[in-house]
């Protein structure tokens, strides 16, 4: 029996982008007075027809996530799949996992799959922790037997027994993903696929999360693991695939994929900007730092804050957007993270077309060093419409009274937020 189980052939995924130029916005009480002015109006006629020599025009585009993509997978592989935001990740997660059609290609896979690519997914959100394990699980694929085997280890994992007979809905992000890897990774599948859904969790959780899935792989079961930290593709990871623009550009062991990922990144680096999904309602992200563009060089003293604030332009009134900020090291591995989300007061009946929030961080126990973050905005699903990776570098200084910290030590700044 071949030790092959995922083969991937010439594999492609297009979507058709509508593009629409000369729309006017009708509003209801523009739809109401035009009615009123029509009543007796052979002028309001003449008007309409005016309008009407005008069209508007449309046409559509075919956006290829993935082209002619290739490659195969052996039984106990540990794979890391790479690359800048863009590149086709998810796209393939979702066409592996069989979340969405192929455009053309072929895929073969043998044995069971998990995959976790969103937080809560497969949850709904007005049962408990506890009936929603049986649910997620059963989605899933486990029988009811193997959930009851597998409650206590689930329930011990996820950390959540004191909420385990709340609703969902109640819970933080980071309680959903602990209860969704959870039960994804008690599935006892042949193959395991993560998505970067792991970066809502905090450091500790993670770590947890490495080892769950590095215990997977020693078990010979075989995983497939998106992630932007490049320190955890190094350590679960035997082998690394790097996509660009939906091409796999590198198939090889992690320290050289992970090698061009990087030489890829600071060539991006110089001339970063925001990627907008093609469904993003937003036009515009604009980022300062201390009151400065994000270009050129920045400084932090850690025990003084450190001001980043975003306008997020939009191309009608929205309510207050959800913002990841991430910190990372130049090696990549991840420091710390912010959530809007845990951060400010949404009010659904604030609607605005331009947003600034700011974020202050203060008082992080840093060794000097040079960081980078980036920046995720997300609707209320979770999926990313603007992500803007590496969009500044910044000099941690050194300071004489900090305490001595080792390269791997962090204590989490104080952050305050707030909507200007």
């Amino acid at each position: 029996m071949s030790d092959t189980v995922i083969k991937v052939d010439n594999l492609s995924k297009s979507y058709t982008i509508s593009h629409k130029s000369n729309e006017r916005y009708v509003a209801l009480r523009d739809v109401i007075t035009d009615k009123f002015k029509a009543i007796g109006s052979k002028l309001s006629l003449r008007n309409r027809a005016s309008s009407n020599q005008h069209p508007a025009s449309s046409s559509k585009e075919q956006f290829y996530a993935l082209r002619d993509v290739s490659f195969e997978i052996k039984r106990g592989d540990r794979v890391g799949i790479i690359g800048r935001n863009g590149a086709g990740k998810s796209t393939l997660l979702k066409v592996l996992s069989r979340i969405t059609e192929p455009t053309s290609g072929r895929i073969e896979i043998t044995g069971r799959v998990a995959s976790l690519l969103e937080v809560g997914t497969g949850f709904h959100p007005e049962l408990t922790g506890r009936e929603n394990i049986f649910l997620n699980g059963a989605i899933l694929g486990m029988t009811k037997a193997e959930i009851k085997r597998k409650f206590d280890e689930i329930v011990d994992f996820a950390e959540i027994e004191k909420f385990l007979d709340t609703p969902v809905k109640r819970y933080s992000s980071g309680m959903y993903v602990r209860l969704a890897f959870a039960v994804a990774a008690h599935l006892e599948p042949e193959i395991l696929i993560v998505d970067e859904v792991l970066a809502v969790g905090d450091a500790q959780f993670q770590k947890k999360c490495l080892g769950k899935m590095e215990e997977v792989g020693r078990e010979g079961r075989t995983v497939l693991f998106v992630s932007h930290n490049m320190a955890a593709v190094q350590r679960l990871c035997s082998r690394a695939v790097m996509l660009s623009e939906g091409h796999v550009v590198a198939d090889d062991d992690k320290g050289t994929v992970v090698e061009r990922y990087h030489l890829d990144c600071s060539h991006a680096a110089s001339s970063s900007r925001p990627f907008f999904a093609p469904e993003s309602p937003y036009t515009n992200l604009a980022v300062t730092i201390d009151g400065r563009s994000q270009n050129g060089q920045h400084f932090w003293d850690p025990v003084k804050p450190l001001d980043l604030t975003m306008t997020i332009d939009c191309n009608k009134a929205m309510t207050c957007p959800m913002v990841d900020i991430a910190f990372f090291r130049l090696d990549g591995c991840k420091l710390f993270a912010l959530q809007s989300y845990h951060l400010l007061d949404y009010n659904e009946d604030d609607r605005r077309n331009r947003w600034v929030l700011r974020f202050l961080l203060s008082n992080a126990s840093l060794v000097p060093q040079t960081i980078y973050f980036d920046i995720g905005v997300r609707d209320r699903g979770g999926g990313y419409l603007i992500h803007w990776i590496r969009i500044a570098e910044i000099k941690v200084q050194d300071r004489d009274h900090l305490m001595k910290v080792t390269s791997d030590s962090l204590i989490w700044p104080d952050v305050r937020a707030s909507i200007g």
